[in-house]
């Protein structure tokens, strides 16, 4: 692949990853923490239900266009998949939003209506097949850690190196928000997962405007060498 067709898939790459983060934080902070107990959760929604179904469309349009991101990187060949581990992290990604994104429509769609209807059993067991779909945003969030890293280590770093780390830590803490609040109970958790999860998608818009807007300008710049 030339250097002009990797700018195009980095500035593509960049401009998907830019919005769907934005989408993403708005989704986080409207979605706000889950309920410890399924009953506070399910009357949350009943009270709130557009908003739910609005959060979760958000956030289904918002991890769709991380997928979209994700592939243009692993076809291109970029800079940012030059390691094993990298390359890793950015074919998980489709997988964990992929995962997600059937979450967020079931709580759009059958979970919301359950919660209206007051329908306990059917909003339970749907709650559950959903809460196991979520888990690949547990994973998604461990893909960005490893991205991030690999960006702060970087000579040609798209963000700055403080950064990159700190949304690498915001990675593994998202993971283990979701791991104390979902898998073990630990109702604190919750709030770890969500606050984690937004300064992670903070990160993600900024890395990916960064992107978009480096390469257009580096684009730019050669044109200009060309024409000179």
């Amino acid at each position: 692949m030339t250097h002009a067709h990797t700018s195009t898939a980095l500035r593509a790459a960049g401009s998907w990853l830019a919005i769907a983060s934005l989408l993403m934080v708005l989704a986080l902070v409207f979605h706000g923490p889950i309920a410890a107990d399924l009953g506070d959760q399910m009357q949350r929604i009943a009270g709130a239900s557009m908003q739910w179904q609005t959060v979760h469309w958000t956030a289904a349009a918002a991890l769709s266009l991380y997928a979209v991101s994700a592939l243009i990187v692993l076809s291109a060949g970029t800079r940012l998949t030059e390691t094993w581990w990298t390359t890793t992290a950015w074919a998980v990604v489709p997988i964990g939003v992929l995962w997600t994104m059937l979450t967020a429509v079931s709580e759009a769609t059958v979970i919301a209506n359950a919660a209206a209807d007051g329908s306990l059993v059917t909003f339970d067991r749907w709650w559950s097949f959903g809460e196991g779909l979520a888990s690949g945003f547990s994973v998604f969030a461990l893909a960005v850690a490893t991205i991030a890293g690999h960006d702060a280590r970087s000579s040609g770093t798209v963000t700055a190196p403080w950064a990159a780390w700190l949304a690498a830590v915001a990675g593994l803490a998202s993971f283990a928000g979701w791991a104390l609040g979902m898998w073990a109970g630990i109702a604190i958790g919750n709030l770890l997962w969500l606050l984690a999860s937004v300064l992670m998608c903070l990160w993600l818009l900024w890395f990916g405007f960064a992107l978009a807007t480096s390469e257009r300008a580096r684009h730019h710049m050669e044109l200009a060498t060309e024409h000179g």
